[in-house]
């Protein structure tokens, strides 16, 4: 992500800056917050790792893979566990399902989400098998359909997926405020698991009504986007850290700006993407230590005015 590293406080990542690859730099026998999945009472940890852009490398590329398993090395040790993919990611599920094949003892721990993208459940069926064989996994935790395609006939076919116990999860996803309005529809409508969307402090039309639609109806919800592709670094770029962070325990923008999102009472968890070790370290302290009430998200808010 552009611009990231200048944006983390010397007093906290200075250690893990001069030994980047360090995953164990966040090690903790802390547990990371964790918000209830409402439609079955299991605790998903807040911080989870995206892999869009990020994680589309060979799978055969030592230099390209080694600092990704140490990604997710740190999403782990930090006790995250869900990480989220797309066949349309490029080579993101194989390399995902390469990096957790390293240590199969730590993949009950992994939350492991991806989707379909496709028209038709027989297209649907064979892009799940091919997604299981990426992950090398037969049971996937949540499978979501991708940005709205054939969404009824989708969510059909996933729910009887769910009931041979194929899927534990089912959900929808999009990342455009141009699809609240739908999504808040489906989720009234439908009640799928999981609903992923877009929200950030600077995007915050999710806030009006589809996180109360998912909170009166007891949908999940993950969030993509958090830092717009990089806009809000930009935006803050070469400001202090606001005195305000420091009440929540933030020593960084990053922190912030993911804070901002878990502090909103309808989130289940945040889904930053990464390719780099040390940003997932930045990224996974953001679940631990107090979160900020409306007021103080209401300051977080203004300080991008």
């Amino acid at each position: 992500m552009p611009d990231r590293r200048r944006f983390l406080q010397a007093a906290a990542c200075a250690p893990l800056l001069a030994q980047p690859w360090t995953a164990s730099a966040l090690t903790t026998r802390q547990p990371m917050l964790a918000r209830t999945i409402w439609s079955s009472g299991e605790m998903l940890p807040v911080v989870g790792l995206g892999t869009a852009d990020t994680f589309n490398v060979s799978p055969s590329d030592a230099a390209e893979m080694a600092p990704l398993a140490h990604v997710v090395d740190a999403l782990l040790d930090g006790r995250g566990s869900l990480i989220d993919t797309a066949p349309s990611y490029g080579q993101a599920e194989a390399v995902t399902g390469a990096l957790l094949a390293r240590e199969p003892n730590r993949r009950p721990q992994v939350f492991l989400a991806t989707k379909i993208s496709v028209q038709g459940h027989e297209a649907a069926m064979r892009q799940i098998e091919q997604s299981r064989r990426a992950l090398r996994t037969d049971k996937l935790d949540l499978i979501q359909v991708h940005n709205l395609i054939d969404t009824r006939n989708q969510l059909a076919l996933l729910r009887d997926l769910k009931r041979q116990g194929q899927t534990r999860y089912i959900g929808i996803t999009h990342y455009t405020d141009a699809a609240h309005d739908e999504l808040t529809e489906l989720v009234e409508r439908e009640k799928p698991d999981f609903v992923q969307i877009n929200l950030s402090v600077g995007a915050r039309n999710a806030e009006k009504r589809l996180l109360p639609a998912c909170q009166a109806n007891g949908v999940a919800v993950l969030v993509n986007r958090p830092f717009q592709d990089g806009a809000l670094f930009r935006q803050v770029r070469d400001r202090p850290l606001p005195g305000l962070a420091a009440d929540i325990g933030c020593t960084s923008w990053a922190q912030l700006f993911l804070k901002f999102i878990i502090g909103h009472p309808a989130v289940t968890a945040v889904i930053p993407a990464t390719s780099k070790p040390a940003n997932m370290v930045d990224n996974a302290r953001a679940g631990f230590g107090q979160q900020p009430d409306a007021a103080l998200r209401e300051r977080i808010a203004a300080l991008l005015g």
